[in-house]
């Protein structure tokens, strides 16, 4: 049951159980005092009414008529309100009408009370001897006033005490709810959160450590967001790009396959035609030929491309190494004026197929930055291997890729090359950052290999 009571009713039972449990105690308080109160006012009673009938019995023998005068000095203190006294013979006799117990109106003690405190009452015995003859003063004790006293004063303890328990746990229960009001708008924003919708806010409030989860929560729906903003563009701008590289293959196959395999029929139907004549020319058949061969080493050229555009031509069979060496080689040809330093640790070992396609991929792409954006005169490209990863224990490769170029301009957005490439990173396990600077712009991304 109480796994299934919210925070709030779980604090509310909480403080109602201590006040209660308080109330309990101080009420337990008072009726475990409750007896010694009694017996002490009963010793104190006895005590004093002993001292002063010893007092008045010690002239009695001298009055005109003793007993008269005792019978009404046990009349006359019979009428006290804690004490009762009977006067006795020597037999034990009561010689003194029993004391009457005048009607009360007034609610008083339970029983069980009565004889919780009090459970048995105090008398003691007075010796007299008038004129030789013994008798004695019977002095007990009646607490019936002081029991009722305490008991009024337990039941207003109680009466009190409930007003002012109940009046607190009022004020405890606002409290407790004003404090844990943003839950339920937490709660309410997750939920739409988890239904996508990142535009759900939750103004901070509460306690300050409810009011920092608002805030950051707000942040988390903000983030979120972008992110898969990001995603949708960057998704959009995939198929667009791949609608726009199958157009552009579409284009160059029609346009540079369709040319050359129109001219290769051609001359091939020629040397047909001379093969059927009875005295072919050697000069035309040579003619012929050689047309053919430079069709043929067109279209090797342009299937090249085409290749190195979908795959990188030799990484699979060259190795990464020779791979980017080629690949820094063709850009120092086509710009001698940018001197491009590569460096490959020798200790980066064997790293996979899919990390060395991504490794080439994030040079390829930090490459053609530079060389269309910064206006550098100097690239640096670093290649080596970093601790593994605790998590999974899987090693990684560090790829770093810095210019003296001109950077970033302020608020400036990634590029959908480097945007695109840290996805493909982030959904290895990897990680790419970009940091510009007044040096220059610098791209590290860290790469998880195959091979712990």
């Amino acid at each position: 049951m109480w796994q299934n009571l919210s925070l709030r009713a779980r604090i509310n039972l909480l403080l109602a159980l201590l006040l209660a449990l308080g109330l309990a105690v101080n009420i337990g308080r008072q009726v475990a005092e409750a007896g010694p109160r009694v017996q002490a006012e009963d010793q104190s009673v006895i005590r004093l009414a002993r001292e002063f009938i010893e007092m008045i019995v010690a002239d009695l023998n001298e009055a005109p008529d003793p007993d008269a005068r005792l019978n009404q000095i046990a009349r006359d203190l019979s009428r006290l309100r804690h004490v009762s006294i009977a006067l006795k013979d020597a037999g034990g006799n009561p010689l003194t009408p029993p004391r009457t117990e005048a009607d009360d109106d007034a609610r008083g003690p339970p029983a069980w009370f009565v004889s919780l405190v009090h459970p048995e009452q105090s008398a003691v015995s007075v010796p007299v001897s008038i004129q030789g003859k013994p008798g004695s003063l019977v002095i007990t004790a009646h607490p019936d006033d002081e029991i009722a006293e305490i008991w009024d004063a337990i039941v207003t303890q109680l009466e009190v005490g409930s007003v002012i328990a109940l009046a607190l746990f009022l004020v405890m229960m606002a409290v407790v709810g004003r404090a844990l009001a943003p839950l339920q708008s937490l709660a309410q924003m997750m939920a739409e959160l988890e239904d996508g919708r990142y535009g759900a806010r939750v103004a901070p409030g509460g306690a300050p450590e409810l009011a920092a989860i608002c805030t950051k929560l707000n942040h988390l729906a903000a983030t979120l967001g972008e992110a898969v903003e990001d995603k949708r563009r960057l998704a959009e701008r995939a198929v667009s790009l791949q609608d726009l590289e199958r157009k552009e293959i579409a284009r160059e196959l029609h346009d540079e396959f369709g040319p050359y395999l129109f001219s290769l029929r051609a001359h091939a139907s020629a040397l047909a035609k001379q093969a059927d004549g009875r005295a072919p020319s050697a000069d035309a058949v040579r003619k012929h030929g050689s047309a053919m061969m430079e069709q043929i080493n067109a279209l090797q050229q342009f299937n090249r491309r085409v290749l190195e555009r979908l795959r990188p031509v030799g990484l699979a069979e060259l190795g990464l190494r020779q791979a980017l060496e080629s690949l820094s080689r063709l850009w120092r040809e086509s710009h001698p004026d940018v001197a491009i330093e590569t460096t490959i640790s020798p200790a980066l070992g064997p790293t996979g197929e899919t990390a060395d396609l991504t490794i080439y991929r994030i040079v390829q792409e930090a490459l053609t930055n530079v060389f269309r954006h910064a206006g550098a005169t100097s690239v640096n490209v670093v290649i080596e291997p970093v601790e593994p990863v605790e998590r999974d224990g899987r090693g990684c490769a560090r790829v770093r890729v810095s210019d003296n170029g001109r950077g970033m301009e302020p608020g400036q957005k990634l590029g959908f090359g480097l945007v695109g490439m840290r996805e493909r990173i982030l959904a290895l396990g990897g990680t790419l950052n970009v940091v510009s600077g007044e040096g220059g712009l610098t791209v590290e991304a860290l790469v998880p290999t195959a091979v712990a």
